[in-house]
């Protein structure tokens, strides 16, 4: 059967072929050869993207999984198994981005044998690498299901309820002690970012990035694998979203207002400009369409709404990572293609991986489990109303 060659094929093969290169360049002759950071940004676009803003896209995960398996919201199942797979794939990129962003990747085992407990790192990559363990083996119900391997199957299943758990807590941690890794640098992190609020501003960011992805994942997928849009879950998802971009956007107006920061945004400034980019993008423009009843209801509505909020929280991190460092270094920093090609081999391969699976694997499992649910509702049913049933 011969392949047909489409446009996003070839723009695939081309990331792909810039990517290897690059990794060639990288490890035969170093990291100053295909990066941009120096002593004053020895953290640059990988940990600033692939790092920040991959572990924070990846939080899709622990939302849903938590409301389905916790909170026992059975609607919302359909879209279980493909946030956890974005998560699971969202996380092991992160670890592939790390590797090319250790100066020497072949000792990140060493964390688990030189521990240092009063690190934030050492707690980030503790949790980073027990969390994505559990996302395996949330994630091991597909290829369990796929080759009919009852017995691991029901075992797996019997420690699901444990195994959510576990990676709430694990996500919740990690997610707030990124930000955590800037509350050090308080001279050095310009004020429109560095707040000692900046973990629990983390955390917050990340259950709205969760919920954005999701609706954004959903409706991505429903085009692209030719599905039925499930509209009412992404609708609830969307109101749920609505509330907590008001809920950040509160905590960051007050935070400003106690920092005494209210009047610095407002003057113009390299800063005020990305903060404001970062702001309309979060905020004012998702809280705008959101707030309209149709477009909440609107499937295109919250595509456009998940979309500028993932760019938005996207631009928040980089700002914290990069443009808020920018003054304090005296240079901007401006990655290498060669570090660019890096990521996007990632975020392709990432993409990739996800059609793969969705291919090979019951990943969209929304029409035989409703099947199961209404079988057995209707077997708990009392024989007189299963009479009363029929005769209507």
């Amino acid at each position: 059967m011969r392949t047909k060659l489409t446009f996003w094929k070839i723009v695939f093969c081309l990331i792909m072929a810039m990517g290897v290169y690059s990794v060639f360049v990288r490890y035969y002759y170093g990291i100053g050869a295909v990066s941009n950071m120096s002593d004053k940004f020895p953290w640059g676009i990988w940990i600033g993207f692939d790092v920040l803003c991959g572990v924070m896209l990846a939080a899709g995960a622990f939302i849903v999984t938590g409301a389905v398996y916790l909170l026992n919201i059975e609607r919302l199942h359909s879209i279980a198994r493909p946030a956890v797979l974005t998560a699971f794939l969202g996380y092991v990129l992160v670890i592939v981005g790390l590797m090319f962003d250790l100066g020497r990747p072949w000792f990140i085992w060493h964390q688990l044998i030189y521990m240092n407990p009063h690190s934030v790192m050492f707690e980030v990559g503790f949790c980073v690498m027990f969390y994505t363990t559990v996302l395996a083996l949330e994630f091991s119900t597909a290829v369990l299901e796929r080759f009919h391997l009852a017995t691991p199957l029901k075992i797996v299943k019997a420690c699901l309820i444990p195994l959510v758990i576990l990676g709430i807590l694990l996500s919740t941690l990690h997610q707030s002690s990124l930000g955590t890794l800037y509350l050090i640098m308080p001279t050095k992190l310009h004020p429109f970012w560095y707040s000692p609020a900046l973990p629990f501003f983390f955390f917050i960011s990340a259950v709205a990035v969760g919920l954005a992805m999701t609706i954004f994942e959903s409706s991505l997928s429903s085009r692209v694998f030719r599905r039925q849009l499930e509209l009412p879950v992404i609708v609830e998802l969307g109101g749920v979203l609505y509330v907590t971009l008001w809920i950040y956007a509160l905590l960051r107006f007050e935070d400003y207002l106690h920092r005494g920061q209210l009047g610095a945004i407002l003057h113009p400034s390299y800063e005020s400009y990305f903060l404001w980019l970062e702001l309309t993008l979060a905020l004012i423009i998702p809280l705008i369409m959101l707030s309209f009843r149709r477009v909440r209801l609107s499937a295109t509505g919250l595509y456009v709404a998940s979309c500028s909020t993932l760019l938005g929280f996207v631009t928040n991190r980089l700002n914290v990572s990069i443009t808020g460092f920018e003054t304090w270094a005296g240079h901007h920093y401006h990655p290498r293609w060669t570090e660019a090609s890096l990521t996007a081999m990632i975020i392709a391969l990432g993409f990739f991986v996800f059609g793969m699976a969705v291919r090979y694997l019951p990943i969209f499992e929304d029409a035989h489990h409703r099947q199961d649910v209404e079988a057995t509702e209707l077997a708990t049913l009392p024989e007189p109303v299963h009479q009363s049933s029929l005769m209507n």
